[in-house]
């Protein structure tokens, strides 16, 4: 499975991000792209929750008190760097953040404002909406 986050950061961050060093984010809406090939359910819980083991970089981003999931959406496919490149295409790319173990540029990107553009993105990729709450 494939799945995206969209994150909201109440404002800007400069923190450390395992071995990418110290990142500046600016305030406003990411996009995280992942994939889950067991446990999908328990992947996006830890996502959501703020108590945990940080291992992955979204986790160093996630458990700061400044950032929200605000949406999850997902596809059964396993299509995480296609959906990455394409991503790419459109909005800044925080360079390997979530990419370490591939070669993408990326998996984090920066939408700032520009919601409704990934909206209309994720109904052409036929992604769902998963209930969070």
């Amino acid at each position: 499975m494939t799945y995206i986050l969209l994150i909201f950061l109440s404002s800007e961050i400069y923190k450390k991000i395992g071995g990418l060093g110290k990142l500046k984010l600016k305030r406003g809406y990411y996009l995280y792209v992942g994939s889950a090939r067991k446990n999908f359910e328990k992947r996006i819980k830890r996502h959501l929750s703020r108590k945990k083991k940080i291992f992955w970089h979204i986790d160093y981003l996630l458990s700061d008190k400044r950032t929200s999931v605000k949406k999850v959406f997902y596809t059964d496919f396993d299509i995480e760097h296609e959906v990455a490149k394409q991503i790419e295409k459109e909005f800044e790319v925080i360079k390997k953040f979530g990419s370490s173990d591939c070669k993408c540029t990326g998996h984090l990107f920066y939408v700032g404002s520009k919601v409704n553009r990934f909206r209309e993105m994720i109904e052409k990729m036929r992604f769902f909406e998963l209930e969070t709450n």
